[in-house]
């Protein structure tokens, strides 16, 4: 067996998967090999940011399973690699934790207008202006996966209403007010004072916060983005921003990244932009192996691989999650 890794592991991870597999070859392509390495790959695990022949490792017939190190898949799910026989699993909930506390912090970040107090700070003005609140909001969740049902978690203490949409609209957390399916989004756009989006992007969901969604979002409502950027239009993000329709937008993800500097999002007013820095931890590496190397068992023994991807839909059902 060839398993080629494209993540940053360090020589720990490297050896912790060697344990399972004592007899599996391991290479470590990182993004300058893993186009290369992975036509003679059995088992994938990682997520290139380079361009990869997926039609051509569909064809060699060789790859059995792909272990994505990113709760997204929109990076490997392409034709061919649905069409295959090849096994997808996801990553999500892996850094549930760590996007949920930094969607937690753009969100307090917006309410009590931090932004611009820094922005202050710079300027040495000491000048007291509104803010807003969490505590008591109403708050939309798209997207119960993961990171979502970690996020209700993250905010209950804040005595916040809850109201969620998911393709599949089960296992109801007591703390959310409301779960419908995607024909509800509406419903939650219209009465959510702060909305976080936490769904793949998928052909289904690209776009679908469109300047019709926009509009009908509450007058005033901010926006946190810590999915994927193409899920949101951006001139009509960028045209909310600055008619004040919403009051702010947080996005740790961007339609392009890095965003182009001539991007209006860059300036349009009461926004706060990460860097695709969410899913960042100290331990990142070490819960992506661990995850890896709990899935890579199952895998050797036969039995079902948690995250396991219904690949036409382009994330995993909801028995199969972590």
């Amino acid at each position: 067996m060839q398993i080629v890794l494209c993540y940053p592991v360090a020589a720990k991870h490297i050896a912790q998967i060697q344990e399972i597999v004592p007899t599996a070859t391991l290479i470590d392509a990182g993004q300058e090999r893993v186009a290369e390495e992975l036509l003679n790959a059995d088992v994938f695990c990682g997520h290139p940011k380079v361009a990869v022949p997926w039609d051509a490792v569909a064809t060699c017939g060789r790859l059995r399973w792909i272990q994505s190190s990113a709760a997204g898949l929109d990076h490997c799910l392409v034709p061919s690699i649905i069409e295959s026989d090849i096994i997808v699993t996801s990553a999500s909930g892996v850094l549930a934790d760590q996007v949920a506390e930094h969607a937690l912090g753009l969100a307090i970040a917006c309410t009590r207008r931090l932004p611009l107090f820094i922005a202050q700070q710079k300027n040495k003005e000491f000048v007291r202006r509104p803010t807003g609140d969490l505590t008591g909001a109403t708050v939309g969740i798209v997207g119960l996966g993961g990171v979502g049902r970690r996020l209700v978690e993250v905010l209950e203490p804040f005595r916040v209403r809850i109201l969620a949409t998911d393709y599949f609209p089960v296992h109801k957390p007591p703390a959310v007010a409301f779960l419908g399916g995607p024909d509800t989004l509406s419903t939650v756009l219209e009465q959510a004072d702060i909305l976080f989006l936490c769904v793949p992007l998928t052909a289904r969901t690209k776009g679908m916060i469109d300047a019709r969604r926009i509009a009908g979002m509450k007058q005033g409502a901010i926006l946190v983005n810590v999915a994927r950027g193409q899920l949101v239009e951006e001139v009509a993000l960028a045209d909310a921003l600055h008619s004040g329709h919403l009051a702010a937008a947080a996005l740790d993800v961007t339609p392009a990244e890095p965003l182009p500097i001539e991007s209006r999002l860059w300036t349009s007013p009461n926004i706060l932009i990460t860097p695709h820095v969410a899913g960042q931890s100290a331990h990142r590496i070490d819960a992506m192996t661990d995850f890896f190397c709990q899935n890579l068992s199952r895998y050797l023994l036969g039995t079902n691989l948690r995250n396991a991807v219904d690949k036409r839909l382009g994330f995993p059902e909801p028995q199969n999650l972590k």
